[in-house]
Formats: structure tokens, sequence, C-alpha cells
């Protein structure tokens, strides 16, 4: 019989993909994830012993590993392909130690596309199992069994049965509820701007904007202010005392890295990080795309880095001079710097081969799958390009003890923009006309806009993650399912795709943070994530880490369940009776959030879903605005008198019909996070600001 390799990949889909292109002489398994874990029915970890966990194998793997291991017996040569990052790791050693493959033997291998070049260049530098990186996920995995096993039973004694507190979870909810906390107690303050509309001597127009007194930025807080500078510009002599030409040059953004792939897909395509990332997963392990057969589309989703093989960007440039043109493609590649924490091991995220343009395989793609590939193709190949270039005209005009400035930017060369337009408009089409130092020009009008000063917005599922990786909390695979855990735990709830705390979130988050600081405190999480990565590094032995947490919190942990007193969530009146037997309904706090129930219980089991009042009557009908769920969880507004009254918004309305068209007025932030009152009509454009 024929000499075979046994090869071991995760998942079905990536099993399929190389075994096309591997063909005879190589046997093909997917381990489908984890093969061994810790218990669900107790701790599975000998604290007393170095912290040594208990693996076990995962219910419903039994078989499959049986028939992993028949194969490797039957096989010349057992490779371990599993992913490329601590996850992957340590299913290839749990793989090795199943089938009993020798410590130290090359029977690792990994590779950041699945095309057959990389996957066979990867055959041929297989390497030993790398233990730090092994011990890196122990000590993730430890401590987060540490924390959630002993810190859920306490939750489920002193608050309500069937909660958790993960060890980054915790932090991610406490950063949502003090932010919570700031809008709460934001005191909006009064500013105005002030635009006016200057004419030279031969009378042409141009706008200008008050910017400076004595040289210094000016902040107007009130009416009088405001009317005692206009009086003040209408009494002095207006000088161009500036003008200024400058040729501006933007760079391109660098090539996606995880977290920021989530931030744009949530910006650009709607998706959540739990979709981005199954969408990515599809592209990276490869589907059919015609003649060429199965292939991968991407490259490894999970990466911290910008790092860019020399071979795709030779690739790239090549790809942009036959496209674009040879003013596109700069002399030598873009190289961009990574974040300090950032660990390198892998490239960052861009197509497996620039040649596979959107366009061409589009056909062979989901809708979800298109969109994704070509954000991704589209921001790689940018990334590579030339900048963009603006010609800006900057011109200043003193009037009296105030200045003002007129700026114009028109875009020269498009650069990289041809290909992805990463920003807001960076062009201010404004028309200013030939102008010269110590010329005089003359108040044709102001325009003063008063302002309010606006809270901090509540988080979006982009400024979350982007705050998350600023902050060094957590790492771009985790963000996905932590976002999952604490909505399906009801301490946050989504409104207007954006993360508001429940009571449940603020009750948990203050008793952790009376008892168990650390558990939730920003700094030493990711002094923690520091801890681990120095672990894969081979600085730290991950038992130490490990104990220089545990220790500390065992004894919190001791001294809490003996002080915490049981916190009650108190029941609210719903304000009606019972349809059955007429007792007051209650409000309470279930599992699955908010619920109205009979207060005759047990007697009587009516419950209802609970319907939150937004304190504004219905524009069509007089009824009140109810604030309610749709089947996906998102927020959106409707009348209590449903069906008789079809109103339906998914913007909250203000209660305020339109002075202009007699519509509504519905609630809306514009881009620079203000809070809008906006015409509901879509043909009628009447705004206004709202006060916080």
């Amino acid at each position: 019989m024929a000499a075979t390799t046994l090869l071991i990949v995760e998942s079905a889909a990536k099993a399929k993909t190389i075994g096309k292109f591997l063909g005879k002489g190589y046997t093909i398994k997917a381990s489908v994830g984890h093969i061994k874990d810790l218990p669900k029915s107790k701790l599975g970890i000998d604290v007393d012993n170095n912290f040594e966990p208990q693996y076990i194998t995962i219910r419903g793997k039994g078989t499959l590993l049986k028939e992993i291991k028949e194969e490797a017996q039957k096989a010349s040569r057992v490779l371990l392909a599993t992913d490329p990052d601590r996850e992957g790791e340590a299913i290839a050693w749990h793989l090795q130690n199943a089938i009993k493959i020798s410590q130290g033997e090359k029977c690792r291998i990994e590779f950041n596309e699945i095309t057959k070049d990389a996957v066979k260049n990867a055959i041929k530098n297989s390497r030993p199992v790398d233990m730090d990186r092994v011990n890196a996920q122990q000590a993730r995995r430890v401590l987060d069994r540490l924390v959630g096993y002993n810190l859920s039973p306490l939750l489920w004694s002193k608050v309500r049965k069937g909660l958790s507190a993960g060890r980054v979870q915790s932090v991610v909810v406490r950063l949502i509820c003090e932010r919570e906390e700031e809008i709460k107690n934001f005191v909006s303050e009064e500013y105005w701007t002030i635009e006016v509309v200057l004419t030279t001597a031969d009378n042409q127009s141009f706008l200008a904007r008050l910017s400076t007194r004595d040289d210094q930025k000016i902040e107007i807080s009130s009416q009088q202010q405001k009317d005692e500078v206009i009086k003040s510009l209408e009494n002095s002599k207006l000088t161009v005392t500036k003008v200024e030409k400058k040729e501006k040059r933007k760079k391109a953004a660098p090539p996606f890295i995880t977290s920021t792939l989530q931030q744009e897909a949530a910006r650009r395509l709607n998706f959540y990080s739990k979709r981005t990332m199954k969408v990515a997963q599809e592209l990276y392990e490869g589907l059919e795309i015609g003649k060429q057969g199965t292939v991968g589309l991407i490259t490894y989703l999970r990466t911290d880095s910008t790092r860019v093989s020399g071979t795709a960007q030779i690739e790239a440039l090549d790809y942009i001079r036959s496209q674009y043109g040879e003013p596109f493609a700069p002399p030598a590649p873009n190289e961009y710097k990574n974040r300090q924490s950032a660990q390198d091991a892998h490239e960052a995220i861009r197509p497996s081969s620039v040649t596979r343009s959107p366009e061409s395989i589009k056909q062979f793609l989901s809708r979800d799958q298109y969109r994704l590939y070509k954000l991704i193709w589209d921001r790689f190949v940018a990334s590579q390009m030339t900048p963009a270039v603006y010609d800006t005209l900057t011109v200043d005009i003193a009037a009296g003890e105030y200045g003002l400035r007129a700026s114009s930017s028109q875009l020269k060369f498009a650069g990289y923009k041809k290909v992805y337009n990463d920003s807001e408009e960076e062009e201010v089409k404004n028309f200013i006309p030939q102008l010269k130092k110590g010329e005089e020009v003359f108040l044709q009008e102001t325009r003063p806009e008063q302002h309010f000063t606006q809270p901090p917005p509540r988080f979006s599922e982009a400024s979350l993650i982007k705050l998350l990786e600023e902050k060094n909390i957590g790492r771009p695979s985790t963000y996905a399912p932590i976002i999952d855990t604490i909505l399906k735990r009801n301490y946050v709830e989504r409104q207007n795709k954006q993360f508001a705390p429940t009571e449940l979130g603020f009750i948990v988050v203050d008793l952790l943070k009376n008892n168990f600081n650390d558990i939730v405190d920003v700094e030493f999480t990711a002094r923690m994530e520091e801890n681990l990565d120095l672990v894969e590094e081979g600085e730290m032995n991950w038992t130490q880490v490990v104990d220089s947490f545990y220790r500390p919190f065992a004894a919190d942990l001791e001294k809490a369940s003996a002080m915490i007193e049981k916190v009650e969530i108190k029941d609210e009146e719903a304000g009606k009776d019972c349809p059955e037997c007429g007792k007051p309904m209650l409000i309470k706090y279930g599992r699955f959030g908010k619920f109205m129930a009979c207060s005759g219980f047990p007697d009587c089991r009516h419950t209802e879903s609970f319907t939150e009042e937004a304190g504004v009557d219905c524009p069509l009908c007089g009824g009140a605005i109810l604030a309610l769920k749709s089947k996906k969880g998102r927020r959106f507004y409707g009348c209590s008198k449903y069906p008789d009254c079809q109103f339906r918004s998914w913007n909250k309305p203000t209660g305020e019909k339109c002075p202009t068209c007699g519509d509504i007025l519905i609630e809306k932030q514009n881009r620079n996070k203000e809070m809008l009152a906006v015409c509901h009509n879509p043909e009628c454009k009447y705004s206004k600001e709202m006060k916080a």
C-alpha cells in the first residue's frame, strides 16, 4: 500500500478545499474545532498542583477522535494544520497527545491562506508544536474558568440564577455602564458659530467663518456675546492678512486587521461583528469559483498585524499598474506600522490573489460574501496605491480683534481613492476669488447659528471594538463572542444600533466593582493580556501568571461570599390590570429581560411581553408611542393602538410637527454625533439641533 500523509484541519470546509488540490497521497480529516476541553460539570483545575487542567474529550467528539486515531495508525506521516493562532496551536497539541506523536516531532504546519502554493510550502516547512503558544492559550482558558466557575454561583445566590461573570466580558459591560452614566450626568452648554458672506471690490462673494479673537480660538457661549461679536464685525475694516496655497497628500489606510474589518463592516455594510466573522470564515476556508475550483479567497481572518508579504505586494503593484496606470503605483511597496501590542504572527487580511477582483467572481458568491470580499479587496488594493492629492487654499481676514477664515480643498489626483474612499468628503467646495494680502473685503451678511454641546454617544459595535482595541482589552478573535455573550445575558441591549446597559447590567457591575475590582478594572485586564503575550513569547511561565491573579481573587471571593447581601430586583407596577383575574400587573426581570406578570401568581399565571412607553403621543391618532423590538432585537417605535393605527418608525418621534410640511419630526444623529430633530418626510429637508 502506498504511503499516505494524514493532514488534520479544524473545519470540514477547509478539509474540502485542501483535499481538492493536494490529491492522492493525502488523507484530510477535520477535528471540527477543539477535541478536548475542561469539563462542564466541575472546575476541572487542580489549583494545588500548579493549576493543572483536567482535560476531557468533548461530548460527541469520541467517535471522531477514534476515526482520527485509526487514520493516524495507517498513515506514514501526520501533519497538524489547525488554525495559525493560540487556539489552533492548543488543538494541535491535544491532537498530538491523542495520536501519541512524539514531543518535538515536526508535525505542525500553518499557512496564512488556503491556496495550493501556501499549503505545499507549509508542508515543506513543518515544525514542532509551539508549547509557548499552547501555554498562552492554557493560561487564558484556566483564568476564564477560575473566574466564571467561582463568580457565577455567587451571582446566582446574590442576584439571580443563570447569570455569569466573565473575566473580559465584565470589563466590557462596565465600559458600557460608565458611558451611560456620562450621558446621564452630562450638562449641555450653549455655543454659537458665525458664518459670514464677504464680497470683494469687484462684487465677488465668498463664505468665511469666525475663527479667532486676539489670535486665540474663539468660543461664543451666549446670545449676548454673539450680538456683541456681530456688532464689532459690522463696524470693523476687513483686510486679507494671509493667502496660502498648499498641496496636501493623504495616504491610504492600512489593510484590514480583525478589529478594523469588524469596525468598517459595521459602518459600511451594517454587519454585526458575529456576521462579519462568519462570512470572513467562509471566504477564508474556500468557495467554488468556477473553473478555478475551490479557492480560499482571503488570508487568515484573526490577526492584529498590518504586515503584507513581499509576494502579495509585488502582485498588487503589477495589478495596479496594469489596471489604473503607473501614477497610481508607488515606486516601492507601502509599509504600515503595527500597534505596539500587535503580535505580528500573521499577515493583514487581504485577498489571496489580487487578480481575483470582486466583479470577476461575483457570480460565485452570496450577497454577504461579495460585499465583504469587495470591502477587503478594495481596502488592500488601495493600501498599495499612491496618496490622494488635494489643492488647498486658506485665506485669513482680520476684522479688528477678530479673525475670519475662508478655506477650500479640491481633489487634484485621486490616488488610492480611485478604489477606496475611506473617509468623509475631504473636498471643501467653497468658491474663493483671487485675493491678495492687504486687500480689503466687505461684510455682506452674517449667519449666526446656535448649538448645544452633546453628550458622548452610546457605543456602537464599531466604536466599542475600537475602544477595546485601544485599551488592549481582549483580542480581535474574542470581540464578537464577548458582544454576543453580554447581549444574551441581558446585561446590555441594542437600541438604534447602540449598546445600552440594562438594570441587571448596572447591578452586576456595581457588585463586581465593590468586591472584585480587579475583575472589572480596565488597566488590570490589559496587563493580563500583556502577560499572556509574554507567555507566548516564552518570557513568562503560564502558571505564575495564573497564580499572581488567583491568590488575591480567592481572598476576595471568600470575603465577598460572607459580606455581600442579596440584591433584590424589585418588581415595578405596570399600571394596568390582569385581563384574566383583574389583579395589578407587575414588571418583572426574567432570563430574557423585562416582562409583565400578574401579581396574583401562583393562582394566576398570566404573563405578557413588556412594552415601554417612549413618552410621546402618536402623530397619527394621539395614542401612546411604545418602544418595541423586532424579531432580530432591533428597537423600533409603534403606536399602542396597533393594528387600528399603523404608525411605525425606526427613529423615535420627538412629539413635534415639522414647521415646513406638517409631517412629524424624528430623532437622528448627524455625522458629528449631534442629535437632530429631522422631518420624517424624505422629500422635506427640515432639521434642527436638539438640546441634550
